[in-house]
């Protein structure tokens, strides 16, 4: 679980961030999240785009993504949002 300060940060590094996964008509499909995955312990963080198609509200895909990957749910702003989960083999974010 992390708190207001690791979330505000994390917030913060997420800024910058393009989309690096985009999630379309069919949404949480089992190829999406192990994309999700694979970009996690890459880089420890992920931002998540919902193209116009998607019926489910971004939090609570997010929810359920982060749930199936084992991540912390970071923020949600309008069709994106952010996952963070440490990397087992590439620590770069120290919180």
């Amino acid at each position: 679980m992390l708190t207001g300060k690791q979330r505000a940060y994390l917030k913060k590094l997420a800024i910058d961030l393009e989309p690096s996964v985009f999630i379309g008509k069919n949404e949480l499909t089992e190829n999406i999240i192990k994309e999700m995955d694979n970009y996690l312990e890459a880089h420890e963080l992920v931002k998540v785009k919902l193209q116009e198609s998607v019926e489910m509200s971004p939090k609570d895909t997010a929810n359920e993504a982060a749930e199936k990957l084992g991540a912390e749910y970071v923020q949600a702003i309008g069709r994106k949002f952010v996952l963070y989960r440490p990397s087992q083999s590439n620590k770069q974010i120290i919180i």
